[in-house]
This record gives C-alpha cells, sequence and structure tokens, in this order.
C-alpha cells in the first residue's frame, strides 16, 4: 500500500472502461489522501464508491481551473495531500489539469505521477503502425474549415500520429482525413477501448472511412485514430513547401514567399513558384 506523503499532489490515471485497470497503488493513493480533485465528482465519486472508496470530492474542470487552482496550491502548502484524476484514463491528456500541476510546480510543491491507462498509448500499442516516434495531436478543431488547415500542416508529419475523436465529429473527421492524406494511409480506429464494445478497423483512412458510414454502431463511443506518418521525405517538404508558400505569400511577393517557404522546408523553390513576374 503506497504512503501517502503530506503536501503532495498525486496525479492518478483511473481506467477508460475497464474496472480491473485502475492499479493497486492508484486505489491506495486514492483512498489514502485528504480530497480527490475530480473533472466530474459525480463520474468520480462513483467509481471511487465501485471499489468502497469515499474521500471529499473537489470539482477542477475546464471552467473553474484557473479559480481554483490557487486555492487547492494553499491546501497543499498548509500539508493536505491531494489527488487529481480525470472522468476517464491519465489526466492532462486531453484533459483538465495542466493549471493546478504548473501552479503547484511553481510553488514548490511536489507533484507524482501514479500512471495507469491512457487512450491514446492503448491504442498505439495495438495499431501495428511504427511508434518508435509518434506525436499526439489531440481533439481536431470542431470546424471544418479550422480542421482541414490543420490537416494540411500535419500533411508532410513523418512521425505515427495519433487523434481523439468524438462520436458526432468522427464521420466528418474521416472524411477530412482521406481527403488530405489519401485513402490508402495506413491507419488503426479504435472505439471504445477496453470496453465491452471495443472494436479496432483498419487497415487504411480509406476502409475505416467505409466502414464507420456502413454501420452506425461504428458511430458510438470514444474513438482514438492512430494514422501512419507521411515516411515520403520529398513528398512531406513539398508539402509544407507548398503549405508555408501560401502563407507567406498572403504578405510577401510571390518570388520572396516561395524562396523563405523553400528555406524553411526544403522543397525545390522551382515546385514552389514558377519564376513568373511579381
Amino acid at each position: 500500500m503506497s504512503e501517502i506523503v503530506p503536501g503532495t499532489l498525486y496525479v492518478v490515471a483511473t481506467p477508460i472502461g475497464h474496472l480491473g485497470d485502475l492499479t493497486l497503488r492508484a486505489k491506495a493513493v486514492l483512498g489514502g489522501v485528504d480530497a480527490v480533485c475530480a473533472e466530474d465528482t459525480r463520474t468520480s465519486g462513483q467509481l471511487l464508491a465501485q471499489f468502497g472508496l469515499s474521500r471529499p470530492m473537489l470539482a477542477v474542470h475546464d471552467h473553474n481551473e484557473g479559480d481554483v487552482a490557487a486555492g487547492l496550491v494553499a491546501r497543499l502548502q498548509a500539508g493536505q495531500a491531494l489527488a487529481l484524476v480525470s472522468d476517464a484514463g491519465t489526466p492532462l491528456v486531453s484533459d483538465p489539469g495542466y493549471r493546478l500541476v504548473r501552479a503547484a510546480r511553481e510553488s514548490g510543491v511536489p507533484v507524482v505521477p501514479v500512471p495507469g491507462a491512457c487512450a491514446a498509448i492503448a491504442a498505439l500499442s495495438v495499431a501495428g503502425l511504427p511508434s518508435d516516434r509518434f506525436c499526439f495531436e489531440g481533439f481536431l478543431p470542431a470546424k471544418a474549415g479550422a480542421r482541414r488547415e490543420r490537416l494540411a500542416a500535419l500533411s508532410g508529419e513523418a512521425r505515427t500520429m495519433v487523434f481523439y475523436e468524438s462520436a458526432h465529429r468522427i464521420e466528418d473527421a474521416l472524411a477530412d482525413l482521406v481527403t488530405a492524406f489519401g485513402a490508402d494511409r495506413e491507419a488503426t480506429l479504435g472505439r471504445e477501448l477496453t470496453k465491452r464494445f471495443e472494436t479496432l478497423l483498419g487497415p487504411t483512412l480509406g476502409a475505416i472511412a467505409r466502414a464507420v458510414a456502413a454501420d452506425p454502431n461504428q458511430r458510438r463511443g470514444e474513438f482514438v485514430l492512430v494514422i501512419r506518418g507521411n515516411e515520403d521525405r520529398g513528398a512531406a517538404q513539398l508539402a509544407e513547401g507548398r503549405r508555408l508558400y501560401a502563407k507567406l505569400a498572403e504578405h510577401l511577393k510571390p518570388s520572396q514567399a516561395a524562396k523563405l517557404a523553400a528555406e524553411l522546408s526544403g522543397a525545390p523553390r522551382k515546385a514552389l513558384y514558377d519564376g513568373g513576374a511579381d
């Protein structure tokens, strides 16, 4: 059983579905701290109850974290031990907690990780895609224009990419991903990981998009999408160069924009600008 150190903030991972994924250490910490800081006190209260635990609950979410962080740090400095949890998985990974953790560290308060379930890592571990280098992109923008702009910026990314997505945007997001990366790009979609209706779809973005469009059940739940990076260095440089050129050309002469975009991206200048008159 873990020994609780007074004046310490414990960042505790909780199950993303299967209750068996709560570690023994996490259970001991959640049962031993003075209070639990939770994204949703009802959800986390029910989780604790399932393990026979009962601790005071403090709400810490996107809408109040900035206001309550200082008070929580004061409680820690006074000797209380607190645990930070999100609704599921590891706090701060597309979940609240960053401002509290930063405030605690800046105040000299010990912050201790209690690792466990994380949907992004769970999906990456079973995707069958390169995992030696990857980037976590979280949720794509909700609005179509911003989402497509973000995907255009990622078109040259060589590392494996990991995204979260919601049920009501998964179809639109997949359509934009197919347009941005191509239907043949290798990918794995994890739906409802560790839960009763867990599903893994693949092996390409096109196949995933078709499967999700054909079956309403595949549009329910929570999603993690793992996508192979663009390993064609020349194509990646050209895609990045064209993106930079489009932005720079809004403010510079075409020849200047092409020169600077080529220097920054490594793409051939002639491929970005045909050398016509300014």
